[in-house]
């Protein structure tokens, strides 16, 4: 997919086509995706004392619910698709409520148990209303002028990660202000919430929707299959260092204190970087924008493998290269992927259903395996906590060796791949 000429998109035009309420939309699903990965284990871990291998093995049995739950959350969109405004209603309330259950209220049963019915109730909701939003926006991105899904994809995704931003710092932020800063972030996504929904509407149409093709379709296609396997890969870097951040900086680093400013710094860099990625795919095509992402990220982590105690300042310049990086990840994938289906499987619910599991897939898997590994090789998380070298080293080793390995990996699945035929 290239494109040889930019198009000029005043504020008005987007205004006028509702886009910054997709955005809006995108921060609150983002809310309840990476950040949820980030803050609740070690939530329920410095909080409850619940044991790191407990928590992977409960993240890990959600993402097994969704093998099943998310193809179906697919089918039910179709089913729904002329009522798909009081379905997003209901699963955002879902989700509001069950993320308040999450760090507002004390569990009412014991907090392992509490920790998997809330999460159950966040993911869940997660995953319908994602798959709604990005149906939905197949329709929008073929109403817009140029192109349409590129331009859609990024105010969707600086949305998105601007909602990143919000939700990975405020608990840190909110703790220097308040006693219970996850209960203060909790009420704050319910607000959000509220607001999203408010925008959205009258955004959830049906009309001249295509019926569906079913998955059959989306899978049998050879170019999204290869579409979703690179979408895999290059997630799990994300996933891996995600999963990791907050114990890499609070031990390997020795920078307790710092996590939120480094945290905001990721994102923020991403969200900025976001639509200039997407402007230089307008330019230079998708491909080549995207593959120079991905080797930027790699040095990025590669760099990550030489700190120790106090490089702070160095991980923070290693943070804004690899948060610029993520945008094109989250901006450039996602708007190939629903320009294919939009060829395809007009309708798209099945193909981002598949595309939603893909996605968490990753994270849980990086938390299944990770977790328990840090904890086997004798790792204790807290500030001031004594870990013995050798887990240290794993740490260094988890967080940074392996994103850069499946990097390349992703690199040669994309290089290999001909996107002409989006």
């Amino acid at each position: 997919m290239t494109v040889t000429q930019t198009h000029q998109y005043p504020a008005h035009q987007a205004k006028a086509h509702r886009l910054p309420a997709y955005a809006v939309f995108a921060a609150l699903l983002a809310s309840a995706g990476l950040p949820i990965y980030i803050h609740a284990p070690k939530f329920y871990v410095d909080e409850y004392g619940v044991s790191l291998a407990a928590l992977a093995a409960v993240l890990f049995g959600l993402r097994l619910l969704d093998v099943v739950q998310d193809p179906l959350f697919g089918r039910l969109s179709e089913t729904l698709r002329s009522k798909r405004g009081a379905g997003v209603l209901i699963g955002t309330t879902v989700m509001a409520l069950s993320m308040l259950g999450l760090f507002a209220i004390p569990p009412l049963l014991p907090p392992l148990l509490w920790f998997a019915l809330m999460l159950t109730g966040v993911f869940s909701a997660f995953s319908f209303l994602t798959i709604n939003f990005y149906a939905q926006g197949v329709i929008k991105a073929d109403q817009l002028p140029g192109q349409g899904h590129l331009r859609l994809a990024q105010w969707r995704e600086t949305g998105a990660l601007l909602g990143v931003c919000a939700a990975a710092i405020a608990p840190v932020m909110l703790g220097t202000v308040m006693g219970a800063p996850f209960a203060g972030f909790a009420v704050g996504f319910a607000v959000l919430a509220l607001a999203a929904v408010v925008m959205m509407r009258g955004e959830w149409v049906h009309n001249g929707l295509p019926a569906s093709v079913g998955f059959r379709a989306v899978l049998g296609d050879a170019l999204a299959r290869r579409l979703l396997v690179i979408a895999l890969v290059n997630a799990a870097p994300v996933a891996v260092s995600s999963t990791l951040f907050l114990f890499f900086v609070e031990s390997r680093l020795e920078a307790a204190g710092f996590e939120g400013p480094l945290l905001l710094l990721f994102f923020l860099s991403a969200a900025i970087a976001a639509p200039v990625w997407g402007r230089l795919a307008e330019r230079f095509g998708v491909k080549p924008v995207l593959l120079s992402a991905m080797v930027l990220a790699i040095c990025a982590f590669a760099g990550a493998m030489t700190l120790g105690p106090g490089d702070w300042a160095v991980f923070a310049v290693i943070c804004a290269l690899s948060g610029a990086t993520l945008g094109a990840d989250l901006t450039l994938l996602p708007a190939v992927f629903a320009t294919r289906m939009a060829r395809i499987s007009p309708s798209a619910a099945e193909g981002f259903g598949l595309w939603a599991f893909v996605s968490k897939f990753t994270l849980a898997f990086a938390a299944v395996t990770l977790l328990p590994a840090l904890e086997q090789a004798g790792f204790v998380s807290g500030a001031g906590a004594s870990s013995p070298p050798e887990a240290l080293m794993l740490l260094t080793v988890l967080y940074a060796a392996v994103p850069c390995g499946l990097k390349v990996v992703a690199v040669l699945l994309l290089a290999t791949t001909d996107l002409k035929e989006t």
